[in-house]
Protein backbone atom coordinates (compact mmCIF):
# COMPACT_ATOMS: atom_id res chain seq x y z
CA UNK A 1 0.00 0.00 0.00
CA UNK A 2 2.95 2.68 0.64
CA UNK A 3 3.97 1.89 -2.68
CA UNK A 4 1.32 2.45 -4.59
CA UNK A 5 0.76 5.59 -2.53
CA UNK A 6 4.23 6.91 -3.72
CA UNK A 7 3.64 5.99 -7.55
CA UNK A 8 -0.19 7.99 -7.29
CA UNK A 9 1.68 11.29 -5.82
CA UNK A 10 4.44 10.93 -8.47
CA UNK A 11 2.13 10.93 -11.41
CA UNK A 12 -0.15 13.97 -9.83
CA UNK A 13 2.09 16.65 -10.81
CA UNK A 14 2.46 15.37 -14.45
CA UNK A 15 -1.76 15.43 -14.72
CA UNK A 16 -2.07 19.20 -13.58
CA UNK A 17 -0.39 20.62 -16.64
CA UNK A 18 -2.90 18.61 -18.63
CA UNK A 19 -5.72 19.39 -16.32
CA UNK A 20 -5.15 23.82 -17.34
CA UNK A 21 -4.10 22.88 -20.92
CA UNK A 22 -7.64 21.84 -20.49
CA UNK A 23 -9.28 24.56 -18.78
CA UNK A 24 -7.63 27.09 -21.18
CA UNK A 25 -9.33 24.95 -24.46
CA UNK A 26 -12.80 25.72 -22.53
CA UNK A 27 -12.81 29.26 -22.01
CA UNK A 28 -14.66 31.73 -24.13
CA UNK A 29 -13.56 35.62 -24.49
CA UNK A 30 -16.35 37.57 -23.18
CA UNK A 31 -15.19 40.91 -25.04
CA UNK A 32 -17.82 42.03 -27.92
CA UNK A 33 -15.55 42.15 -30.72
CA UNK A 34 -16.42 42.86 -34.71
CA UNK A 35 -14.90 39.08 -35.80
CA UNK A 36 -17.24 37.19 -32.66
CA UNK A 37 -20.33 38.89 -32.84
CA UNK A 38 -22.78 37.18 -35.34
CA UNK A 39 -24.09 39.04 -38.80
CA UNK A 40 -27.44 39.50 -37.32
CA UNK A 41 -26.82 41.12 -34.06
CA UNK A 42 -24.46 43.42 -36.09
CA UNK A 43 -27.28 44.93 -38.11
CA UNK A 44 -30.57 44.23 -35.93
CA UNK A 45 -30.22 48.26 -35.42
CA UNK A 46 -31.21 48.96 -38.92
CA UNK A 47 -35.33 47.89 -37.85
CA UNK A 48 -35.20 50.62 -35.22
CA UNK A 49 -37.78 53.09 -35.67
CA UNK A 50 -36.54 56.79 -35.65
CA UNK A 51 -39.39 57.62 -33.10
CA UNK A 52 -37.63 55.48 -30.82
CA UNK A 53 -34.46 56.75 -31.19
CA UNK A 54 -35.65 60.19 -30.38
CA UNK A 55 -37.62 58.85 -27.58
CA UNK A 56 -33.99 57.69 -26.18
CA UNK A 57 -32.05 60.70 -27.11
CA UNK A 58 -34.69 63.26 -25.39
CA UNK A 59 -35.04 63.95 -21.79
CA UNK A 60 -37.80 62.04 -19.71
CA UNK A 61 -40.91 64.37 -19.39
CA UNK A 62 -42.63 65.19 -16.22
CA UNK A 63 -44.81 63.17 -14.61
CA UNK A 64 -48.24 64.41 -15.53
CA UNK A 65 -50.00 65.91 -12.57
CA UNK A 66 -54.02 66.33 -12.93
CA UNK A 67 -56.09 69.09 -12.07
CA UNK A 68 -57.32 69.18 -8.40
CA UNK A 69 -60.80 68.95 -9.05
CA UNK A 70 -63.15 72.05 -7.53
CA UNK A 71 -64.46 71.11 -3.71
CA UNK A 72 -68.22 70.87 -4.24
CA UNK A 73 -70.51 73.62 -3.08
CA UNK A 74 -72.48 72.32 0.35
CA UNK A 75 -75.54 71.38 -0.42
CA UNK A 76 -77.23 73.43 2.25
CA UNK A 77 -75.37 76.61 1.27
CA UNK A 78 -76.97 79.82 0.81
CA UNK A 79 -76.90 81.77 -2.56
CA UNK A 80 -76.92 85.16 -2.94
CA UNK A 81 -78.75 86.81 -6.00
CA UNK A 82 -78.91 90.77 -6.78
CA UNK A 83 -81.39 92.02 -9.11
CA UNK A 84 -80.20 94.08 -11.84
CA UNK A 85 -82.91 94.53 -14.18
CA UNK A 86 -84.84 97.67 -14.47
CA UNK A 87 -88.48 96.47 -14.20
CA UNK A 88 -91.57 98.63 -15.29
CA UNK A 89 -92.65 98.94 -11.66
CA UNK A 90 -89.19 100.28 -10.51
CA UNK A 91 -89.76 102.96 -13.15
CA UNK A 92 -93.07 103.86 -12.26
CA UNK A 93 -92.92 103.73 -8.74
CA UNK A 94 -89.53 105.27 -8.40
CA UNK A 95 -89.56 108.88 -8.21
CA UNK A 96 -92.57 108.28 -5.91
CA UNK A 97 -90.81 106.80 -3.73
CA UNK A 98 -87.35 109.02 -3.72
CA UNK A 99 -90.64 111.98 -3.61
CA UNK A 100 -91.20 111.01 0.08
CA UNK A 101 -88.19 111.64 2.48
CA UNK A 102 -87.26 109.75 6.06
CA UNK A 103 -86.37 106.46 4.04
CA UNK A 104 -85.90 102.91 6.26
CA UNK A 105 -84.03 100.22 4.77
CA UNK A 106 -83.61 96.67 5.73
CA UNK A 107 -80.02 96.04 5.74
CA UNK A 108 -78.54 92.52 6.12
CA UNK A 109 -75.14 92.36 8.10
CA UNK A 110 -73.73 88.72 7.92
CA UNK A 111 -76.83 87.05 6.84
CA UNK A 112 -78.98 88.90 9.52
CA UNK A 113 -81.59 91.34 8.59
CA UNK A 114 -81.82 95.06 10.29
CA UNK A 115 -84.47 97.84 10.15
CA UNK A 116 -82.57 100.44 9.80
CA UNK A 117 -83.50 104.87 9.83
CA UNK A 118 -80.82 107.43 9.88
CA UNK A 119 -79.68 108.15 12.94
CA UNK A 120 -79.96 105.23 14.57
CA UNK A 121 -77.48 103.17 16.82
CA UNK A 122 -76.97 99.34 16.31
CA UNK A 123 -75.55 97.19 17.99
CA UNK A 124 -74.41 93.84 16.27
CA UNK A 125 -74.65 90.46 18.47
CA UNK A 126 -70.97 89.39 17.80
CA UNK A 127 -67.73 91.61 16.99
CA UNK A 128 -67.12 92.29 13.11
CA UNK A 129 -63.61 91.62 12.06
CA UNK A 130 -61.30 93.89 10.49
CA UNK A 131 -62.68 97.11 11.44
CA UNK A 132 -61.86 99.89 13.89
CA UNK A 133 -63.53 102.80 15.67
CA UNK A 134 -63.83 105.61 12.97
CA UNK A 135 -64.22 103.20 10.05
CA UNK A 136 -67.22 104.24 7.84
CA UNK A 137 -68.89 101.12 6.22
CA UNK A 138 -71.21 100.77 3.42
CA UNK A 139 -74.35 98.45 3.56
CA UNK A 140 -74.59 96.87 0.05
CA UNK A 141 -77.20 94.10 1.12
CA UNK A 142 -81.05 95.23 1.58
CA UNK A 143 -84.08 93.68 1.12
CA UNK A 144 -86.49 96.33 1.84
CA UNK A 145 -85.77 100.15 1.07
CA UNK A 146 -89.11 102.12 1.72
CA UNK A 147 -90.97 105.38 3.10
CA UNK A 148 -94.15 106.04 4.75
CA UNK A 149 -96.56 105.37 1.64
CA UNK A 150 -94.22 103.39 -0.23
CA UNK A 151 -91.95 100.41 -0.38
CA UNK A 152 -89.24 98.82 -2.74
CA UNK A 153 -88.88 95.20 -2.00
CA UNK A 154 -86.60 92.28 -3.47
CA UNK A 155 -88.35 89.40 -5.10
CA UNK A 156 -88.85 86.34 -2.56
CA UNK A 157 -87.68 83.11 -3.43
CA UNK A 158 -91.03 80.62 -4.55
CA UNK A 159 -92.23 78.77 -1.25
CA UNK A 160 -92.45 74.67 -1.84
CA UNK A 161 -89.77 75.22 -4.30
CA UNK A 162 -86.01 72.97 -3.41
CA UNK A 163 -84.81 76.60 -3.57
CA UNK A 164 -86.67 77.82 -0.82
CA UNK A 165 -84.58 79.15 2.08
CA UNK A 166 -81.42 78.45 -0.06
CA UNK A 167 -81.61 81.49 -2.15
CA UNK A 168 -82.02 85.32 -0.60
CA UNK A 169 -82.79 87.67 -2.93
CA UNK A 170 -81.34 91.45 -2.34
CA UNK A 171 -81.99 94.78 -4.32
CA UNK A 172 -79.72 96.28 -6.34
CA UNK A 173 -76.74 98.54 -4.49
CA UNK A 174 -77.17 101.46 -7.14
CA UNK A 175 -80.81 101.51 -6.31
CA UNK A 176 -79.50 103.27 -2.80
CA UNK A 177 -77.09 104.40 -0.11
CA UNK A 178 -76.22 103.63 3.18
CA UNK A 179 -73.77 104.16 5.81
CA UNK A 180 -72.97 103.16 9.24
CA UNK A 181 -69.51 104.41 11.19
CA UNK A 182 -68.32 102.24 13.57
CA UNK A 183 -68.47 103.56 17.26
CA UNK A 184 -66.92 101.31 18.92
CA UNK A 185 -67.06 97.82 21.22
CA UNK A 186 -68.55 97.37 23.63
CA UNK A 187 -68.33 93.73 25.93
CA UNK A 188 -70.46 92.75 28.39
CA UNK A 189 -70.14 91.66 32.52
CA UNK A 190 -68.88 89.12 33.01
CA UNK A 191 -70.46 85.42 33.53
CA UNK A 192 -69.88 82.53 35.34
CA UNK A 193 -71.37 79.15 34.37
CA UNK A 194 -71.25 76.25 36.76
CA UNK A 195 -70.47 73.04 34.91
CA UNK A 196 -71.26 69.96 36.96
CA UNK A 197 -72.17 66.15 36.46
CA UNK A 198 -74.33 63.76 38.62
CA UNK A 199 -73.06 62.29 41.55
CA UNK A 200 -69.54 64.09 41.20
CA UNK A 201 -68.60 66.43 43.77
CA UNK A 202 -65.98 68.26 41.03
CA UNK A 203 -67.78 71.78 40.08
CA UNK A 204 -66.18 73.54 37.06
CA UNK A 205 -66.33 77.11 36.26
CA UNK A 206 -66.21 78.73 32.86
CA UNK A 207 -66.32 82.45 32.09
CA UNK A 208 -67.31 84.50 29.39
CA UNK A 209 -67.30 88.22 28.29
CA UNK A 210 -68.41 88.59 24.87
CA UNK A 211 -67.64 91.72 22.58
CA UNK A 212 -70.07 93.43 20.22
CA UNK A 213 -69.62 95.85 17.69
CA UNK A 214 -71.52 99.24 17.62
CA UNK A 215 -72.25 100.85 14.61
CA UNK A 216 -74.30 104.19 13.94
CA UNK A 217 -76.34 104.63 10.44
CA UNK A 218 -75.50 108.16 8.92
CA UNK A 219 -76.81 108.12 5.53
CA UNK A 220 -80.03 106.59 3.92
CA UNK A 221 -80.48 107.86 0.35
CA UNK A 222 -82.57 106.62 -2.60
CA UNK A 223 -81.61 107.32 -5.87
CA UNK A 224 -83.53 108.80 -8.13
CA UNK A 225 -84.73 107.20 -11.56
CA UNK A 226 -82.27 108.78 -13.53
CA UNK A 227 -79.25 108.41 -11.28
CA UNK A 228 -80.20 104.96 -11.57
CA UNK A 229 -80.38 104.65 -14.96
CA UNK A 230 -76.79 106.36 -15.23
CA UNK A 231 -75.48 103.99 -13.45
CA UNK A 232 -76.59 101.05 -15.53
CA UNK A 233 -75.17 102.74 -18.44
CA UNK A 234 -71.98 103.60 -17.66
CA UNK A 235 -71.84 99.51 -16.17
CA UNK A 236 -73.29 98.37 -19.73
CA UNK A 237 -76.47 96.59 -17.20
CA UNK A 238 -79.18 99.41 -19.57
Amino acid sequence: MALFARTLRASLPSARPALQSARGLTTVSHTLETGNVPDALLHSNQHTSSNLEQKVDSPPAPPHTPPSPAAPAAPNARQDVVATHLTPSIRQLLPLLTSQPAHYITAHIHGRPYLLTPGDTLRLPFLMPNVEAGDVLRLNRATHIGSRDYTLKAPAAIKGTADHGKIVHYLDERLFTCRATVVGVESEPMRVMEKTKRRQRHVKHVFSKHKYTVLRVGEVEVKTLEQYEEALKNDGDA
